[in-house]
């Protein structure tokens, strides 16, 4: 039976994880990724050191070729077309395809998506889900269509949110595995694996299709403004906010002039009728309490000051003169 070649379309470390499981799992069940179509290699650093993306680091590690393009024209098709690759398989690649890229193969191309489509197509789907409170992650395999997030969908299944998780920990986890990485995983080689067993042996097909049904939403970029804390707002939201602005863009508020970063924290148990912002009496056993708009109380427990490293409240607290009473922002 011929071997179902793939070209694996990502980018960052979340994207690397699936990309680990699928070669591992391969070939046994009948698939292989045969190149790797990644981002450019992006300046970071004191030094603006081109570093490559995580996808293409793996991918070298593993001997596969790695293509990285600015644009997905001519010079990219004429790349790619050598492999002759049956499907290309995205996740986490940032990049529109076009129709005379995806042309290249023969079964198109699918999509890994961390939400339950129509709802919040676009970027930014997982720290909507988290700033939404969502109980449930949905994850689903879509067919790559020429608009945005908008194909049918091959397979789907949920993650479980217990409330506690950050945009970081669901996609990138420890940095081995991650509970996207694993769902993701799991539901790609459900599908691949059945494409390969109900081929002839020569030739491949897509199973059937079904499309999205319910409430479209959409998610867009995130800038650094979007993680200024506004503390007219409750507790809850704000909280829900921190941790779905980690890693990026995160959470900030200002004190004396300059940007303070408030890294983790919980929602107190405590109510008050001061004004939002204002950082109340330190409990040495509790956290650093401010008040947030409906008289609800936030703890931080982990603040960053511009310029300076990142400290647990009590570090923070012995060299933080004047912030009780303060008003932040």
């Amino acid at each position: 039976m011929r071997t179902l070649k793939i070209l694996y379309a990502g980018s960052p470390l979340a994207s690397s994880l699936v990309l680990k499981n699928l070669l591992a799992l391969g070939n046994d069940h009948g698939y292989e990724i045969v190149g790797v179509l990644t981002n450019p290699p992006a300046s970071r650093g004191r030094h603006s050191d081109l570093i490559p993306t995580e996808v293409a680091c793996l991918a070298r590690q593993k001997n596969i070729p790695v293509f990285a393009f600015d644009h997905l024209m001519g010079e990219a098709r004429e790349a790619i077309a050598p492999l002759a690759a049956d499907l290309l398989l995205s996740f986490d690649y940032g990049r529109i395809f076009g129709p005379k890229f995806l042309a290249l193969f023969p079964l198109g191309g699918i999509n890994l998506h961390p939400s339950a489509l129509p709802k919040y197509r676009g970027c930014t789907p997982v720290p909507a889900a988290i700033l939404n409170g969502d109980k449930n992650l949905g994850l689903c395999v879509q067919k790559l269509a020429l608009k945005m997030d908008e194909g049918d969908i091959l397979a789907e299944t949920g993650i479980p949110l217990d409330g506690s998780e950050t945009t970081l920990s669901l996609m990138d986890g420890d940095g081995r595995q991650s509970p996207v990485s694993e769902a993701g995983t799991k539901l790609l080689d459900g599908l691949l694996s059945a494409i390969v067993s109900a081929s002839d042996g020569n030739t491949f097909a897509l199973p059937a299709a079904k499309a999205q049904n319910g409430q479209v939403s959409y998610t867009g970029f995130l800038k650094k403004e979007d993680g200024r804390i506004d503390w007219n707002k409750s507790a809850a939201d704000i909280e829900r906010t921190i941790r779905a602005y980690t890693p990026s863009p995160l959470c900030f508020t200002t004190w004396n002039g300059m940007n303070l970063l408030i890294l983790k924290a919980k929602v107190g148990a405590a109510t008050t009728t001061e004004k939002p912002g204002k950082v109340l009496p330190y409990q040495k056993s509790v956290g650093i309490e401010i008040a947030c708009g409906d008289g609800s109380v936030l703890v931080a427990r982990e603040l960053q000051q511009q310029a300076k490293k990142a400290m647990d409240y009590k570090s923070f607290m012995n060299g933080a003169r004047n912030f009780i009473g303060a008003v932040l922002g």
